[in-house]
């Protein structure tokens, strides 16, 4: 008798604990309230009519009682964005809030998240300050920082930061960025310097390739340009050959994966230790960041006057 009576105690001390948990889980928002939040969110951020707004499901916010957790997603098709929106029990406002957490370093988890194992480097050989640039050869934005970089920044401080270059080509607007990428990393798996001197050449001179008539004259101009350099760094021409025709692009997707997961969108996109650079910035701009990066990893700042008068390099 007892023991039927512990049984049927434990049964619905079950049930009322899963009622509870119930009512603790998320739950669908209303039409009403969801067509609400929509609204807000297309109106302050101006998402474009063709993109979907999706409202998801209120859970309890476990830092702010009085209000429940949403979660809005922004549905580019290819891309999503989810934002997370603090909403009123009573539905009347709606608050977007974000809990940084002090412990950890926004930049040096960046940095984690790009391999530049085996990558070329310009500057110190391995220096406590890096910069990632991810870079697409065909874009005259690309072209602008890459003479911004080279030789006038390498110049200043080559001795204490080092260059790293990865690939972002935007296929969608630059057709033959991707063939000069796998071209440069042919050059890269044999030659250091090799790599270096095509991509100073190819930012130069964007023009000599897009400037042939169709499209396999312009894959034929990047392939000719890199035995030229292959030749030049007295690399082996035949395993030159054999990896220029083919045309293996894996790698080259790999460091478009790996931008996409850590924000870039656009080329240039610099990285100095993890801080974000968008587009070809003033120089000014650029050198404030690794400024910044030099004193934090506490190593000396060049001398920016002494560089400013110092005559041009012929």
């Amino acid at each position: 008798m007892f023991r039927r009576f512990l049984v049927t105690l434990f049964r619905r001390s079950f049930l009322l604990l899963l009622v509870i948990c119930l009512g603790c889980a998320a739950q669908t928002v209303s039409p009403e309230l969801a067509q609400k939040i929509e609204r807000q969110v297309r109106s302050y951020y101006k998402v474009p009519a063709d993109l979907k707004v999706l409202v998801g499901p209120a859970s309890p916010s476990p830092d702010f009682p009085n209000y429940d957790s949403v979660v809005v997603t922004i549905d580019g098709g290819e891309k999503k964005q989810d934002l997370k929106f603090l909403v009123s029990k009573d539905h009347s406002s709606m608050m977007r809030m974000v809990k940084f957490d002090l412990n950890k370093d926004p930049y040096a988890d960046t940095m984690s998240k790009i391999d530049v194992a085996g990558r070329p480097t310009r500057g110190a050989k391995s220096s406590k300050v890096v910069v990632v640039n991810f870079d697409d050869f065909e874009c005259p934005f690309c072209s602008r920082m890459h003479q911004e970089l080279f030789p006038g920044i390498l110049k200043e401080y080559g001795d204490r930061i080092t260059f790293v270059y990865k690939d972002y080509p935007l296929v969608e607007i630059h057709p033959w960025a991707t063939h000069a990428a796998v071209d440069a990393n042919c050059l890269a798996a044999q030659n250091t310097n090799a790599y270096w001197d095509f991509a100073d050449y190819i930012h130069a001179n964007q023009h000599e390739v897009s400037n042939e008539k169709t499209p396999g004259a312009r894959m034929e101009a990047l392939d000719r340009l890199t035995m030229l350099q292959g030749q030049k760094h007295n690399v082996d021409t035949v395993k030159l050959q054999s990896c220029i025709k083919a045309q293996d692009d894996s790698a080259v997707k790999a460091s478009m994966k790996e931008a996409d997961g850590i924000g870039v969108e656009a080329t240039p996109t610099l990285f100095v230790n993890g801080e974000k650079i968008d587009g070809a910035v003033p120089p000014s701009e650029l050198r404030a960041a690794l400024d910044r990066a030099l004193k934090d990893a506490n190593l000396p700042v060049p001398d920016h006057a002494a560089a400013s008068t110092a005559p041009a390099a012929r």
